[in-house]
């Protein structure tokens, strides 16, 4: 009895590995996140400080592959084809929710053919302006604007762009007819309104906190329910008097019939990571929030963005190709 006693009580750790590791579905090998754009943007960089902290937390290696192209659909289409094994994510941001409606078809099923695990960011919408007194505050640009249909031009990446949809449904919301100018990129696109080369447009704070700090554009308004900390002077398009809700968000997606177990302790690995200082640190330099959203939620989250764009593209008479 004693022996047989002995014998269970050696395997019960080795048992309670092998139980934890099957309710966490922790992966074995190492996990490829998939950033569906070039190195060094937006998406690409937040996505290597949260695989950083996932590596360390978990001692499972995750890195990044780029595969940019088509705006994004290369990249998805890949990890929508993977083996649902919690191996290979997707790093997906606010463009995936406007796909639908810049191409007629895509080579995935976009509702169903990827399972949303978390999100890693949130951040607001900035509209900004060349410097100088021409508009003081969003009330006197919109008054402008109705005095003069079609006059005022905003720059954007591109026909159906993020940078087109977010600047569309701001002026649906006003109320104003503005008149579009595409560059090649929304860098491209930020830096002509710095300039005067057009008179506004509206971006992520990536891309538009280094230019207003340093003088070179100013902000009229932030999205969202509460300024901005990294520019707390800035007021919200509430305050402006505006109704205007959308954000810019990155997360994770997985492909379809990963388990719910996978997709669990992914989301609580990625809400454990933005507790670390230095990730809170990171995301506040850049503007934006921490992620970690619930899976459920985040799933919502994203039908919600793909009813609100489908709304501004008939509006807009924007057409897929």
């Amino acid at each position: 009895m004693n022996t047989h006693r002995r014998t269970l009580l050696m395997a019960l750790p080795f048992a309670i590995s092998c139980f934890a590791n099957a309710q966490t579905k922790t992966p074995s090998r190492p996990v490829r996140i998939v950033v569906p754009y070039a190195p060094g943007g937006g998406v690409d960089a937040m996505t290597r400080r949260v695989a950083q902290k996932l590596t360390e937390q978990t001692g499972t290696t995750y890195f990044i592959e780029n595969k940019a192209g088509a705006s994004g659909t290369i990249g998805t289409a890949q990890v929508a084809r993977a083996a649902p094994d919690g191996t290979t994510l997707l790093a997906n941001d606010g463009t995936y929710a406007i796909l639908p409606y810049v191409f007629k078809s895509l080579p995935w099923d976009h509702a169903n053919d990827l399972v949303p695990v978390t999100t890693t960011s949130v951040s607001p919408a900035v509209l900004a302006v060349a410097p100088g007194p021409r508009f003081a505050s969003l009330a006197e640009l919109i008054r402008y604007a109705k005095a003069h249909p079609g006059e005022l031009t905003y720059g954007t990446g591109g026909v159906g762009s993020s940078l087109h949809f977010a600047t569309e449904l701001f002026a649906q919301s006003a109320g104003i007819a503005l008149r579009h100018i595409p560059f090649k990129g929304a860098g491209e696109a930020i830096a002509a309104v710095a300039a005067g080369t057009v008179d506004l447009g509206i971006g992520g704070p990536s891309s538009v906190l280094a230019l207003t700090q340093g003088g070179k554009l100013k902000a009229l308004a932030v999205s969202g329910s509460r300024r901005l900390a990294a520019l707390p002077t800035v007021p919200t398009f509430d305050e402006g008097g505006i109704r205007y809700e959308m954000s810019y968000w990155t997360g994770l997606a997985a492909p379809k019939g990963t388990s719910p177990d996978t997709v669990a302790f992914l989301q609580q690995q990625v809400a454990r990571s933005m507790e670390s200082p230095d990730v809170r640190s990171y995301f506040s330099s850049i503007g934006a929030e921490p992620g970690g959203m619930a899976s459920a939620q985040f799933a919502r989250f994203i039908k919600d963005d793909v009813m609100r764009w489908k709304d501004v593209a008939a509006r807009a008479g924007i057409m897929p190709e």
